[in-house]
């Protein structure tokens, strides 16, 4: 009986508060469920009631102010998704990438290069959204076509942008890490350099739209890369995530030190939701780095943190049952079996429960006191993923700081600012700017 009621109690945690999506049902620090915050502030947008569908479709959306994709194309795309279903998001997405890539190749063809451009923009975008449900079979061969489709397209864009752009491989270990570095002009003047990264599911190609153009608008070089557990990294050389992100940061300040667009006293770093752990612990170690954005931030990213100790015996001394009570959870929750199957693809595991321990070794708390650079963390009033994370890692910091809430109100309020790309990178920016500038004149 004991172990009975200690399964359910492990399998019910799972589905009520697992903090990567599937906190459905929880309530917000003022009060307000979930639910009612979307009837009072959401609902008009709101294309799909399943969240994770949701979500990811506001992200596809949320780079239409930068190129990466067209509304309309989007919503109808949605439009034809069963809900909740991988595979219906898949073929939708996959068509919607297809018939956009064939107006690219058309166009470039007969000269359009302009309109090629954009189209294979779109397409890039749609590829990424086609493939991201599919990991919970990692062999299953359209991860790296679809990807790699997306790839191909991103690159055969960035040949025709108006400024430049040149694809990397940073020295890293016994391989490389790719990525891509931009600058506003062609001359190797130095100037401000962004290293941005994203997280937990997100690619080098997706960052160009959602950060790296608003970098280069405002006069930075940004050098965009993937690490273990990410993007190519993760599909084409098998590496995973690894807790001591500092080993992956410091070969990559090492590259952009070689260049000679780089002022040395204005790199800066910059990590996108899991990346929100990621930068500050680099930060802690790589001490080149002037300033640091963590968006959102992440004190410890552990998934079990708020297991009581019924749960954590549970997990520990009964895996196979804990693992079994999960995968019967994740049939009825897209987030929670989403969450579930990326997270075992990445960190290299095969079950639920060799996941979430390893979650637990991505902790700052025995480094945040040595970060010495301007930190900003961001914050998200309805971060659903990750809430309460930001404000932990604030408290914790010594170094100068900097605490910046978006709001449900002013359209801002979901995981990384989703659907407000451009008032995101607005005030994240303008933080930077300044911070950059203090930084430089008092070196």
């Amino acid at each position: 009986m004991e172990l009975e009621r200690m399964k359910g109690t492990a399998t019910a945690f799972l589905v009520g508060i697992l903090v990567l999506g599937a906190q459905l049902s929880s309530a917000s620090e003022n009060g307000d469920s979930r639910e009612k915050m979307f009837c009072s502030s959401a609902a008009v947008y709101r294309v799909f009631q399943d969240d994770e569908f949701h979500f990811q479709l506001l992200r596809q959306l949320s780079v239409t102010s930068y190129g990466g994709a067209d509304i309309n194309e989007c919503l109808i795309t949605a439009s034809r998704i069963d809900p909740g279903d991988f595979e219906s998001w898949y073929l939708e997405w996959f068509a919607a990438a297809e018939s956009v890539h064939q107006i690219a190749d058309e166009s470039l063809e007969k000269g359009h290069n302009v309109s090629a451009r954009d189209a294979y923009q779109r397409a890039s975008g749609y590829y990424r959204a086609a493939e991201f449900f599919l990991h919970g079979n990692p062999v299953d061969p359209r991860i790296l076509q679809t990807w790699g489709k997306s790839r191909e397209c991103f690159r055969k864009a960035i040949d025709l942008v108006p400024h430049p752009v040149e694809m990397v491989e940073i020295p890293y270990e016994n391989t490389t890490l790719p990525g891509y570095f931009l600058k506003p002009d062609p001359s190797d003047q130095p100037r401000k350099t962004l290293i941005l990264q994203t997280g937990f599911d997100g690619t080098a190609e997706e960052l160009y739209f959602s950060q790296g153009t608003a970098a280069v608008e405002r006069g930075y070089n940004c050098l965009i890369f993937e690490g273990p557990g990410q993007g190519g990294v993760l599909r084409e050389q098998g590496l995973h995530f690894r807790p001591d992100w500092e080993n992956v940061v410091t070969p990559v300040v090492d590259y952009v030190l070689t260049r000679n667009e780089t002022d040395p006293g204005g790199i800066a770093l910059m990590g996108i939701s899991m990346g929100g752990y990621m930068a500050p612990r680099a930060a802690a170690y790589e001490h080149r780095i002037a300033a640091c954005v963590a968006n959102g931030g992440v004190y410890e990213l552990n998934y079990t943190r708020d297991f009581s100790p019924e749960e954590m015996y549970a997990l520990i001394n009964y895996p196979d049952e804990f693992d079994a009570g999960t995968r019967e959870a994740m049939k009825n929750d897209t987030s929670l079996r989403w969450s579930i199957e990326h997270g075992m693809y990445s960190f290299g595991v095969d079950t639920p429960h060799e996941f979430l321990i390893k979650s637990q070794e991505y902790n700052l708390k025995d480094c945040v006191q040595q970060i010495s650079c301007p930190v900003l963390v961001v914050d998200s009033e309805d971060d659903w993923m990750m809430p309460g994370r930001a404000m932990q890692l604030y408290d914790a910091l010594e170094s100068p700081k900097e605490y910046m809430l978006f709001t449900i109100e002013e359209g801002a309020g979901e995981h990384c600012q989703m659907g407000a790309r451009r008032l995101s990178n607005q005030r994240i920016f303008d933080w930077l700017d300044e911070t950059l500038e203090g930084c430089q004149k008092g070196s």
